[in-house]
């Protein structure tokens, strides 16, 4: 059906009225001028011309009436509303933590068969966690030095997809701040109701920077209700090459001996929420499946009505009326001497 947005804009349909009605009208100029009605003086002499001034001018009262109808129309913004739409959205509020920090880029990971850094296998399995997000609200956090609200809480997975996939390591800063990640999305998700508020927090190493520490910031998330699932990431052995990427005098080393995987536990337990564990690209993928096995807390349904404004049409055709009311104002004498002609 149609309806008006602004309908008391329609109250200024009769101004125009109004101010012929009681405004004063403007005193003629007294001064001299030059005047030829020569022209126009036999033209009204021969009745041709005065006839049609007055058909003219009864035209183009019209027109400019109609025009500002179609204007005060136009202003009023006129919507085609469609059937109405009922949406359920069962889901919850989710916000994403992920760490950026120099040691994020350490290659101790295997995509597809080729070692790959922490942050590739990051993206390509959150990729795949995102898009099956379908009725949750999502938002994204990246920490480094500080800690950055990237996307709030919404429905657009797509852009909550395209923001993670345009990270890069060391864009907030070579340090952790595990704990102001942490601050962040309790401020955010804390005006979300009770049941529903989750952070799922990642990262490979241990708090080294920041204004608030981890289980001060976990003790807070606590009193507001916030399940935090912590993902400890990397792997616990890696094969670090000799001379010239020779075999010889190679050596294995912990590339996650930094990972205090004390404090990620101590996180999970405060908030009721759980640590994981993620070496590999198959530990990471189970771990998100296993966070999408959690129960969806119904909210409240959503209903909306499709609009298309129409506020152009009585704006376009106002238009092509001026248009021809110029033309005709510009040409006026046109009409009466093809006419005399034609006689």
């Amino acid at each position: 059906m149609l309806e008006l947005q602004w309908p008391w804009m329609l109250l200024a349909a009769p101004l125009p009225w109004l101010v012929y009605r009681f405004a004063s009208p403007v005193a003629r100029s007294s001064g001299a001028a030059l005047r030829i009605p020569f022209y126009r003086g036999l033209a009204d002499i021969a009745g041709e011309h005065s006839e049609h001034r007055e058909t003219l001018k009864r035209w183009q009262t019209l027109m400019l009436w109609l025009i500002w109808l179609l204007l005060v129309v136009a202003a009023s913004k006129p919507v085609w509303l469609g059937e109405p739409v009922q949406i359920e959205r069962s889901g919850r509020d989710l916000m994403i933590a992920v760490d950026l920090s120099g040691s994020m880029e350490i290659a101790d990971m295997e995509l597809n068969g080729h070692p790959v850094d922490r942050l590739v296998v990051t993206k390509h399995v959150l990729n795949d966690f995102i898009d099956r997000r379908k009725g949750d609200r999502l938002g994204l956090i990246l920490f480094g030095t500080q800690a950055y609200l990237q996307a709030p809480l919404t429905f657009d997975l797509k852009t909550i997809d395209t923001l993670m996939n345009e990270a890069a390591i060391g864009m907030a800063g070579n340090k952790t701040a595990i704990g102001d990640a942490l601050g962040l999305a309790v401020k955010h998700l804390r005006k979300r109701p009770q049941d529903s508020r989750i952070l799922i927090l990642m990262t490979d190493g241990a708090n080294t920077g920041g204004e608030i520490t981890p289980i001060q910031a976990a003790k807070l998330a606590a009193l507001e209700n916030i399940r935090i699932y912590t993902i400890g990431l990397g792997a616990d052995e890696m094969i670090q090459p000799g001379l010239f990427g020779s075999s010889i005098g190679a050596r294995r080393i912990n590339p996650s001996e930094d990972l205090d995987e004390k404090t990620l536990k101590e996180i999970a337990e405060l908030t009721g929420g759980q640590y994981f564990r993620a070496k590999n690209t198959q530990g990471l993928e189970k771990i998100y499946d296993e966070l999408d096995q959690l129960e969806p807390v119904k909210q409240n349904k959503e209903r909306f009505r499709p609009s298309i404004a129409l506020f152009f049409w009585p704006l376009a055709v106002a238009l092509m009326l001026s248009l021809l009311m110029a033309i005709l104002r510009a040409f006026p004498e046109t009409s009466i001497s093809q006419r005399r002609n034609r006689q």
